[in-house]
């Protein structure tokens, strides 16, 4: 199935493949570094069944090492440059038998770390010859889970006859996001565009520079980007779709963008590591309504609660029971409520703050704060109360410094106005800390 992939890119020819900073590679060329590749794993006796990690940079070489590893049957685990703990732990969790180490300049080290992948999962994917995809999990809340997936099935999603577009591939291969762009976008002999650095303006400085057509990111990065005010700054007529997922969108922060760019369509995105990308239709530019579709895909509702079934779907976690039920539908743990086939998502279940028996979506109160004056970001949690069980708390960053009673007494005016008594944060608290992951999604477990 790899191959017949591989096999495409030789109609695209001279056409761009992937840009990387400074550097164009086509398709022609990323079918030489895949040649280089597999001579590379050859001669490192590189076997299938192998757990063996990519690291390093969204680059051309790691785009064409990835499918060179796909091709060799491995079970490929895809990783950005990690803190040495965090990446210690992501290597014993995998059972990583094998090390491939990227740098910037394009060498390739390869180490073998001594141990045996003995996992259930990987026996299941060897005894049937088939690649594997190990997917870590952002660990926003606590460890990280490895999902495990079938390369085979996660390749059976892209077809040729698609639109060839330039599209900025915002998350990294260790991302189902970035997966899904780089594969979709070489499928349909398009240019994925990547970037050292993902800033506001390094992003939109590509964007402009290299007339990239799409855009997929996360709401959390285009809340800073209006912060920044990058949008001004650049050249954008090229760019026709932004996508956005991950997490829920303050409803503001997608009035502001449609206002700045009007000739964009924005369109919501549903996807799990565990399941992969939902086709999914948007009921509007300026709503959060969204319905998902059903092309490899079933969904069901149970108690509010949105359960997904996918023909592509994880095996299971490495290091986590699986939340499948017994017709196989995930509990994606997302809360949703309904209006005939749209669905509006209102947050993780978890992430639900209950004051006094009255349920708090933080997106909702996010959304709110967002609007009031001097406030970039804002993040909602719950703080324990002995008479309520818990109130809810706001963690702000500020645009320019400010007495952090006045904010208070600006949030708690604005949000009264605004939001049921209940949902008025009663705590409220200045902080320069980051409020989101190396992904650019919020990490509540930091307010």
């Amino acid at each position: 199935m790899s191959g017949s992939i591989i096999s495409r890119l030789a109609q695209f020819a001279d056409a761009e493949a992937v840009v990387f900073g400074d550097t164009t590679v086509s398709y022609t060329q990323l079918l030489g570094l895949i040649d280089d590749w597999r001579a590379f794993l050859d001669d490192n006796g590189v076997r299938a069944g192998e757990v063996i990690t990519l690291e390093g940079p969204y680059s051309p070489e790691s785009c064409a090492g990835l499918l060179a590893l796909i091709e060799r049957d491995v079970m490929v685990v895809p990783l950005t440059t990690l803190p040495e703990a965090k990446r210690t732990e992501f290597l014993d969790v995998a059972e990583v038998e094998t090390t491939v180490v990227l740098a910037a300049d394009g060498t390739r080290t390869l180490r073998r770390t001594g141990r045996t992948a003995t996992h259930e999962l990987y026996g299941r994917l060897r005894a049937a010859g088939r690649p594997g995809l190990v997917l870590f999990s952002s660990g926003t809340t606590g460890r990280s889970k490895a999902s495990v997936l079938d390369f085979v099935k996660v390749l059976g999603r892209y077809k040729e006859g698609g639109k060839a577009r330039r599209i900025l591939s915002f998350l990294s291969l260790d991302h189902i996001g970035g997966i899904n762009t780089l594969l979709h976008t070489l499928c349909q002999g398009g240019t994925v565009v990547t970037t050292p650095e993902r800033t506001p303006d390094t992003v939109f400085a590509a964007i402009e520079k290299h007339r990239v057509e799409v855009l997929p990111t996360t709401p959390t990065f285009l809340n800073m980007v209006l912060i920044a005010g990058s949008i001004s700054r650049f050249t954008l007529d090229s760019l026709q779709l932004i996508t956005y997922g991950t997490e829920p969108m303050p409803l503001r922060t997608l009035q502001r963008l449609k206002e700045l760019l009007p000739q964009v369509r924005f369109k919501q995105t549903y996807g799990l590591s565990e399941l992969g990308i939902l086709p999914t239709k948007s009921r509007g530019d300026d709503t959060l309504w969204v319905k998902l579709g059903n092309s490899g895909f079933d969904h069901k509702i149970v108690d509010d609660v949105l359960w997904i079934r996918s023909d592509m779907a994880m095996l299971g976690y490495l290091n986590a029971p699986a939340p499948f039920d017994d017709d196989g539908y995930f509990n994606t743990q997302d809360v949703v409520e309904t209006d005939g086939d749209w669905i509006h998502i209102l947050g993780r279940r978890s992430e639900i703050i209950n004051v006094g028996g009255e349920k708090v979506y933080p997106s909702e109160v996010e959304s709110v704060l967002l609007e009031v004056e001097n406030i970039a970001e804002a993040t909602v949690t719950g703080r324990a109360s002995h008479v309520t069980g818990m109130v809810v708390k706001a963690t702000v960053q500020l645009v320019e410094d400010e007495d952090q009673r006045a904010v208070a007494k600006r949030v708690r005016r604005h949000c009264a106005a605004k939001l049921e008594a209940f949902k008025v944060p009663a705590v409220v608290e200045v902080s320069n800390a980051r409020q989101h992951s190396d992904r650019f999604k919020k990490l509540r477990s930091a307010a």
